[in-house]
Parts: structure tokens; sequence; C-alpha cells
């Protein structure tokens, strides 16, 4: 097992920065389209989870924290790596799971459980108020203290890693082949935390575009803003959430969608995960033909996981 906190990392065999790549297709028009591949930093870290992740390891680390403890669904890929990083970095894990228990466990679940993760439920009313004084002090009394990580892992701390993406990409486009530079930068949104994260990176004049993957992602607009403030003290403006393109809900699909997946990967030989990236995707495409993008505008879609097993 590695050693306490991210600073441990250099051992993990981290793959950053992340592959940036153009894709071409005709159905972009005039758009030009980048891929910041995310999903493969790391098999059981990828994309926007140990960014999310890094900072608050230290964090916990620095606390003199033994346990770290988040909530999420029984599919959440949230708990699985907090239960990877658990394992990796030294933390006893907990995952509060929305719901009842089912057996046998899923594969996210089975695969955090055998990283060592202690799983508990809690039924859909109580887990809607898991952020209360009351549910907290319960879950204290019962498993002692511990750090806590919000469902998604989205806080400042985990904002702040996100924050390091947009320079990351800089980067790379300047040290190319050609030199370039981008306009607008996109990402799915479960908590708004990458999305929070990436805008408050923004050079100015770039923007960042969110794409909620649950019905009525409006509300995020408010999570965004605070998590700015809560991890760099103030909101930026530079940012829009783009909230048609849930398709049904968190989860949920519709043989359109499914087909886009298909016509993707055949294209450019890359699976798109259902449940995030290949909503925005869709979107982006979608906006495209709308002529939301001018002419030569220069989009980076990052893909902040791939498809589980079980998708």
């Amino acid at each position: 097992m590695a050693g306490r906190g991210a600073d441990a990392a250099e051992g993990l065999g981290l793959r950053l920065p992340s592959p940036l790549g153009e894709i071409r297709d005709e159905r972009l028009g005039a758009v030009r389209l980048f891929l910041k591949r995310d999903d493969l930093i790391h098999a059981e870290l990828p994309g926007n989870k140990w960014r999310k992740l890094r900072h608050n390891l230290a964090e916990a680390a620095r606390l003199g924290a033994g346990t770290l403890l988040t909530f999420g669904g029984a599919y959440s890929g949230h708990i699985r790596a907090t239960a990877a990083a658990g394992h990796r970095f030294g933390f006893a894990t907990i995952g509060v799971i929305r719901g009842e228990e089912h057996l046998p466990l899923n594969p996210t679940l089975a695969r955090a459980a055998a990283w060592g993760m202690r799983l508990t439920y809690l039924d859909r009313t109580a887990y809607r108020a898991k952020h209360t004084p009351e549910v907290i002090d319960r879950l204290r009394a019962r498993w002692g203290e511990f750090y806590l990580l919000p469902e998604g892992g989205s806080n400042g701390l985990a904002a702040r890693g996100c924050a390091e993406l947009p320079a990351e990409i800089d980067a790379q486009l300047a040290t190319g082949p050609r030199p370039d530079a981008f306009d607008v930068i996109c990402c799915a949104c479960g908590t708004g935390g990458t999305l929070a994260g990436i805008a408050a990176g923004l050079a100015p004049g770039r923007r960042a575009i969110g794409f909620p993957v649950l019905k009525g992602g409006g509300f995020l607009a408010g999570e965004v803003e605070r998590l700015q403030r809560e991890g760099f003290g103030a909101a930026t403006s530079n940012w829009s959430l783009a909230c048609d393109f849930h398709f049904g809900g968190y989860a949920r699909r519709t043989p359109a969608l499914d087909a886009f997946i298909d016509d993707f990967a055949a294209r450019h030989g890359l699976r798109l995960d259902r449940v995030y990236t290949a909503k925005m995707m869709y979107g982006i495409y979608e906006l495209a033909a709308r002529g939301a993008f001018p002419a030569g505008c220069r989009v980076v879609a990052v893909i902040t996981g791939g498809p589980q097993p079980e998708s």
C-alpha cells in the first residue's frame, strides 16, 4: 500500500498530462474539436476523479485523518475511485450508498468492497438530508471520526484540482507540431465541481460549457457558484449550462443516444460513457449544427471517464 496523502502519487503511474488530440468529423462543419482524454489518467482513478481527489487526499493527510467517508449511488464512479484511493494511499474508507442493500453486490460496489471500503446504506429520504448535521452526527457516532468527501467529491479543494486543467491544455497545444490555442472547453456535469474548477482556471476571453446529466440540471448554476466561492473566493461569469441533453435524467438513455455512441465509436474508435460523456458530446455536435459556435471555433471536450463494465 502506498504512503498517506497525494504526495505519494509519484509511484502510482498516473498519466499526466493526459493525452490531447484533435478529431476530424465533417458533421462539425468549421468547428475544430479536441478531446482531452482524462479517462486515461489511471485505470482506478480516471479523469476528474483524480483531479477532484488530489487536494482532498493531501488535506486529509495534513489533518491526520485515518478514514475517508463519502456518499454515492450504487453505480457511483466516485465511490469506486474513493475506495481505490484509500487502498492506494493508506486511508480506511466508508461508502454511504443511496437506497437499500442488494446482494450480490454489483461490479462497482464489489470492487469498492474488495479495496476495503465498508459499505452502509441510507434510504432515499435520509439520503436527501445527507449533509445535515443530524445525519453527519449519526454517521460519526457509528463510524468515529472521518474526513468527509461530498457526493461526487465536489468541494472547493476538488474545484482547485480541476482548475489546473486549462493550463495543462495550453501547454500541450503550445508545444504541439502546430502551436495552437482553444476557445471553448466543455465537460459533463453531475455535481458541478469540474465545471466550477475549469471555469475558474480559464484565461480571459475563453468560456466553459457544462452539460448536466440530470433532468432539471439548472439548479447546478447555484452549485457551481458556491463551489467557486469556496475554492477561489469569488464566482466567475465565463461559463454556462446546456441543460437540454440529459436524455431523460441520470443514467437514462434513448435510442438516439445509443445510436450516437455507436456511430462515434465507429468513426473515432472511442466508446463514450453513456451516463456522462456521451451526453456532452451529443450536445457539442448539436450546438455545432445549430451554429452556436463561430466558424473556426476551437472546442475542447474533456473525457472525464470511460464506460464502466456494467454500462
